[in-house]
């Protein structure tokens, strides 16, 4: 069993950057992929980024080259930086981790890019 817990979020002006954390409690942690994923009002949840085990990364289209995501396997600890940010990265994001066939959910913490 593994619990997520996100932090990070608010209000940024377009163009600034956060970097949300995402915590992850039990064991295993460095054998997961963890990944991000974010949905906006009225849509659907949609996949952002994730990392595997080894460190292999991989990036929706609409993030690529703005947001990384990296992790610090001693901390439990998983990270998204986002720069460049746009009005429509306004959403809640979450923090998810797979073992298959295990997988796990944040709560999510809410992003605004609002001037």
């Amino acid at each position: 069993q593994v619990q997520l817990v996100e932090s990070g979020g608010g209000l940024v002006q377009p163009g600034g950057s956060l970097r949300l954390s995402c915590a992850a409690s039990g064991s295993g942690f460095s054998i997961y992929t963890m990944a991000w994923y974010r949905q906006a009002p009225g849509k659907q949840r949609e996949f952002i980024a994730f990392i595997t085990s080894s460190g292999s990364t991989n990036y929706a289209d609409s993030v690529k080259g703005r947001f990384t995501v990296s992790k610090n396997n001693a901390k439990n600890t998983v990270y998204l930086q986002m720069n460049s940010l746009k009005p429509e990265d306004t959403a809640v994001y979450y923090c998810n981790a797979v073992l298959s066939p295990a997988r796990y959910w944040g709560q999510g913490t809410q992003v605004t890019v609002s001037s």
